[in-house]
C-alpha cells in the first residue's frame, strides 16, 4: 500500500477515536469497553477512567483465536465471563475508532447475547 494512502487512513481513524472518545466515559459501575483489532488477533478490556484501572480483560492472541467472526465471538464470551465475575452487567462500547461492522459488530452482538448490556 502506498505511504500516502496509509497515512490518510491513519489521519482518519485517528480523528473517528478522537472523536468517540470524548463523548464516551467510564465509571466504576458503568465502565468503558474498549475493543482492539489487528490484522491477527482481537483484544478487548473494561476501564475505569476516573482512576485509571482496567477492570478485566481479554487477550485473543493467548485464546489462541484469530481476529474474524466466529473466533471473536468466543472472545466476546470470554469477555462476558470476566464482567460478570466482576460484578459489571453493563458498559459502555467504544469501538476505538473502527467502524462498526464486521469484527467490531459481532464482537458487540456476542456480548449482547451473553448477557452484556451496551
Amino acid at each position: 500500500m502506498l505511504k500516502s494512502i496509509q497515512k490518510r487512513k491513519n489521519k482518519l481513524r485517528a480523528q473517528r477515536k478522537a472523536r468517540v472518545r470524548g463523548k464516551i466515559f467510564g465509571t466504576d459501575t458503568l465502565p468503558r469497553l474498549s475493543v482492539f483489532k489487528s490484522n491477527k488477533y482481537f483484544y478487548a478490556q473494561a476501564i475505569n477512567d476516573t482512576t485509571g484501572v482496567t477492570l478485566a480483560s481479554v487477550n485473543g492472541q493467548k485464546m489462541g483465536l484469530k481476529a474474524n467472526q466466529t473466533d471473536v465471538k468466543q472472545v466476546a464470551v470470554a469477555m462476558a465471563e470476566a464482567l460478570k465475575s466482576a460484578n459489571i452487567e453493563a458498559v459502555i462500547f467504544d469501538r476505538n475508532g473502527y467502524l462498526y461492522h464486521g469484527v467490531v459488530a459481532s464482537f458487540a452482538d456476542a456480548l449482547r447475547e451473553s448477557g452484556i448490556k451496551l
